[in-house]
């Protein structure tokens, strides 16, 4: 007889470094790109333009930066927390844990036999390691980093702030604002493709998504460029 073999790819690890590369691509593609419209809506010429979106790459590649290492920091630090409160419970109640993890497998379905008896079996393997994925949801494989989290955002939002700032350098200063818009939304109908892609998500739903709040964002800014018309 022939066996046949069942071989599965997951996503799920990538998680904590992909969050982080979409959010930085898509905020640098769409901050920068809007900010380089809004402010040749102004009527500024193209030094002051390509000035302004420099200056929104840095400070934005510097704010992600730190405001992913900040929140995955707090992240990690509440999972420290809440690991030692229940490896100082796993060493004064035993018992009471042991219960605890045997109630968490009646629900989802076991009996109380043979939850008790799974409960067992992986407090003698793995105590803290049982409760921590199945009490408090805390899993290793969707855990982010904080460095590694900081650097990929600031990385992909430089990479993504770049293509406005190419694009406006290089097209007429009459034009900038079309061709800059034009040219985002195309990138990032692209961009939420490739995150889907690697998320293994449905492709058109996230190259939609991220390209309609991109042209809301730069729509938005255009008009308050147009309305106020005052050259920097």
């Amino acid at each position: 007889m022939s066996r046949l073999t069942h071989s599965e790819f997951h996503m799920v690890h990538r998680i904590g470094w992909l969050r982080a590369a979409v959010l930085g691509a898509n905020d640098g593609l769409v901050s920068t790109a809007s900010l380089v419209v809004g402010v040749a809506s102004a009527g500024s010429g193209r030094p002051e333009i390509l000035i302004a979106g420099l200056a929104g790459l840095v400070a934005g590649a510097m704010s992600m930066a730190a405001g992913e290492y900040v929140s995955v920091s707090s992240q990690t630090d509440a999972e420290q927390a809440d690991i030692a409160r229940e490896t100082k419970e796993l060493r004064e109640t035993p018992e009471a844990e042991l219960d605890e993890l045997k109630r968490i497998y009646v629900e989802r379905g076991l009996d109380e036999s043979l939850a008790l008896q799974v409960a067992v079996q992986l407090t003698e393997k793995d105590a803290l390691g049982a409760h921590s994925r199945d009490e408090l949801g805390i899993s290793e494989t969707v855990t982010a980093h904080p460095i590694q989290a900081a650097l990929v955002s600031a990385a992909t939002f430089a990479a993504g702030a770049v293509v406005p700032l190419i694009v406006a350098s290089l097209a007429p200063t009459a034009q900038i604002t079309l061709v800059v818009a034009l040219t985002t939304l195309v990138a990032l109908a692209v961009l939420g493709g490739l995150g889907a892609a690697a998320g293994g998500a449905g492709i058109v739903k996230g190259a939609t998504r991220v390209t309609f709040w991109g042209a809301l964002a730069m729509a938005a800014t255009a008009a308050v460029g147009t309305i106020f018309g005052v050259a920097l």
